[in-house]
């Protein structure tokens, strides 16, 4: 899980490292809300409906996008199970219900992508998804950063061959 507390108290600190200006008092309602960052990135980003929303623009992208024609080769002709399993899992890592654990208990992520060539192009590759799917799905600016800088230590982890 993603410790909280990692992440930055002025989301607009994370875009602009120069002081940020109190929000004018005319500001959107969603604006503000982004000043606030919630408990857990998992209500940062909306619960279950946005993290399902966030899962299934990545594996959309996958599938429609040929610069991740290798990622997409990689999880065989069905995404179903791979939606599931992603949304369980990050509902958890995000700091949500447990429910991947719940079903299939501790991830052992590098254990279980063993069986899958990993090199630097599928994991830029993945991180690249990702981080599209994101942005498509209007993950907050200040999150999406953090996540991506955890998503790609984490896949950078998951590598199991060279290139």
């Amino acid at each position: 899980m993603i410790d909280p507390s990692s992440f930055p108290q002025d989301p607009a600190s994370v875009s602009n490292p120069a002081p940020a200006a109190a929000p004018s008092p005319t500001a959107s309602a969603e604006a503000a809300e982004q000043l606030l960052p919630a408990a857990t990135p998992f209500d940062w980003i909306g619960g279950e409906p946005a993290v399902r929303t966030l899962v299934d623009r990545f594996y959309d992208l996958m599938d429609l996008e040929p610069a991740y024609q290798e990622l997409r080769a990689a999880h065989g002709t069905t995404l179903a199970d791979a939606r599931d399993k992603l949304f369980w899992f990050l509902c958890g890592w995000l700091g949500g219900p447990d429910h991947y654990i719940e079903r299939f208990g501790h991830p052992r992520l590098r254990m279980r992508h063993m069986p899958f060539s990993i090199g630097i192009k599928e994991r830029d590759q993945w991180v690249a998804c990702m981080d599209q799917a994101m942005g498509e799905t209007g993950v907050p600016e200040a999150l999406r950063v953090r996540l991506r800088e955890s998503f790609m230590g984490t896949a950078d982890w998951m590598r199991n061959r060279g290139g």
